[in-house]
């Protein structure tokens, strides 16, 4: 082989060595821009990801403040209706114990009263002895049924009449007035205790009141109301 063919050769060799390096290379640079795809997708789609994340989690923040928000709302006006309609039943009692006040102005119903609650409270207590106060204006009239009504206790009790002290140093309070608006008051009735003082039998006319608005209160809110309150 002469110097020509070997050269021939030569260069043949490196067009197949430099075409292969070519290929590889192309290989290669094609191989590295698909990897930088891919990884410039998931980086993309982790940010898309993480942003999605957080305008969630913002947007459920912003749904819990606006139901709290609702709730707070709607609690407020619950109170609301709640306190007015305590308000309207707490004018309904102070306009029932204003009524109150004219019971004992008619005498002769008022003494014939009087008799009832001092024999009530004599079945209540059933003591042989007992001690009773009465405001201080209603003592003549309390005085004045004492008899019959220890007699009308002991045939309803079948046993004897009892004893009934009059308490004459302390009387229950008088009625309210424009001078004693915001003290102590009584409109009228009985108070009889044990003559050691342990039972207690109140029997005014605004301790019945009281009694019976307890008592009649789901009643009365159904009434205005239209359901009973919890």
């Amino acid at each position: 082989m002469n110097d020509a063919d070997v050269s021939k050769q030569i260069q043949q060799m490196v067009r197949f060595i430099r075409q292969e390096a070519e290929e590889k290379a192309n290989e290669i640079s094609v191989s590295a821009e698909e990897e930088f795809n891919i990884e410039k997708l998931q980086l993309v789609e982790a940010e898309k990801k993480k942003i999605r994340q957080e305008y969630e989690r913002k947007e459920k923040q912003v749904d819990i403040r606006r139901k709290i928000e609702y709730s707070m709302q709607l609690n407020a006006s619950r109170i609301k209706v709640l306190q007015a309609q305590d308000d309207l039943v707490s004018s309904m009692k102070e306009a029932a114990s204003k009524e109150l006040l004219h019971v004992s102005h008619d005498h002769h119903v008022y003494k014939r009263l009087l008799k009832d609650l001092v024999v009530q409270s004599l079945l209540r207590l059933k003591e042989p002895s007992v001690l009773l106060r009465c405001r201080k204006d209603d003592l003549h009239l309390v005085e004045s049924i004492l008899v019959s009504a220890k007699e009308e206790y002991a045939e309803k009790a079948n046993v004897y009449p009892p004893e009934i002290i009059v308490d004459h140093q302390v009387y229950l309070p008088p009625a309210p007035s424009h001078h004693h608006a915001h003290g102590p008051f009584c409109s009228g009735g009985v108070v009889l205790a044990s003559r050691d003082g342990k039972i207690v039998c109140e029997n005014t006319l605004d301790a019945r009141l009281d009694v019976v608005f307890r008592k009649k209160l789901p009643e009365i809110r159904k009434w205005l109301f239209g359901q009973v309150a919890a």
